[in-house]
């Protein structure tokens, strides 16, 4: 009996551990929250670049210096003409006409770019050729007159035409006309002789084609003799019709 009775207290205590057991089998299961994802990497930096050119302004044939500088850029370029450089630096250009420098800098955040021109000055024009000014006394040739005679010679037409050719090549060019006689006939007469001995040639040159308010008339008659000896080629000096500027 006290068999029976322990084998009936070992069932007891198996039926009641089983459903202990299943009890606590039908419980709910606690379940681990997820792990939190890393943050997210910081986005690449955008290139910075800045470009300078010194001078700006420089004439054919000059250099001007490019200088520049950058961040978080890994590859770098100027152009025209330069081609790739590091990040910060400085290059000699020699431009033979006004130029724009643009230097790109790129990197894992993009592109980016700068400017910087280069002006060249224009040269100046070549001076001009200023031709010498004939002299006066060298294309202004004297009028020649027979003895006690005021008419145009052959030779003094051949005189006056080269005369008035320079006159009228240089039209702000004034003149007096002097009349001179040689050393025979009175004070009187030969200052009457020059004055139309003057005339003449202002006429002859009016009927040239030069203005007659450019020409004016004196007569010395005989008191400035250019020759004072006394005799025929001498005298031939004396009798003439002379130019002087009068401006």
């Amino acid at each position: 009996m006290y068999s029976v009775s322990r084998s009936l207290y070992r069932a007891g205590f198996l039926v009641a551990f089983a459903a202990a057991a299943l009890i606590v089998g039908c419980g709910k299961k606690t379940v681990a929250p997820p792990p939190t994802p890393p943050a997210p990497a910081p986005a690449p930096a955008r290139p910075t670049v800045t470009l300078q050119a010194s001078p700006s302004s420089v004439n054919a044939g000059e250099s001007s210096t490019l200088s520049w500088n950058s961040t978080d850029a890994t590859q770098l370029s100027i152009d025209p003409g330069v081609g790739a450089v590091p990040a910060q630096g400085t290059a000699k250009v020699t431009p033979s006409d006004t130029a724009t420098y643009t230097i790109t800098a790129s990197g894992p955040g993009g592109s980016t770019s700068a400017t910087a021109t280069v002006t060249v000055n224009a040269p100046p024009p070549p001076p001009q050729k200023v031709e010498p000014e004939p002299d006066f006394n060298q294309e202004v040739r004297d009028a020649y007159f027979d003895y006690d005679k005021a008419d145009i010679r052959p030779d003094a037409r051949t005189a006056l035409s080269k005369t008035a050719d320079y006159l009228k090549a240089h039209p702000s060019i004034k003149v007096t006309v002097e009349g001179h006689c040689d050393e025979r006939g009175s004070t009187e007469y030969n200052l009457g002789l020059g004055d139309r001995r003057a005339n003449a040639v202002k006429q002859y040159l009016v009927s040239l084609g030069v203005s007659a308010d450019r020409l004016s008339t004196v007569s010395f008659g005989k008191e400035k003799p250019f020759c004072r000896e006394s005799n025929e080629a001498c005298w031939q000096q004396n009798r003439r019709g002379h130019f002087v500027k009068a401006n």
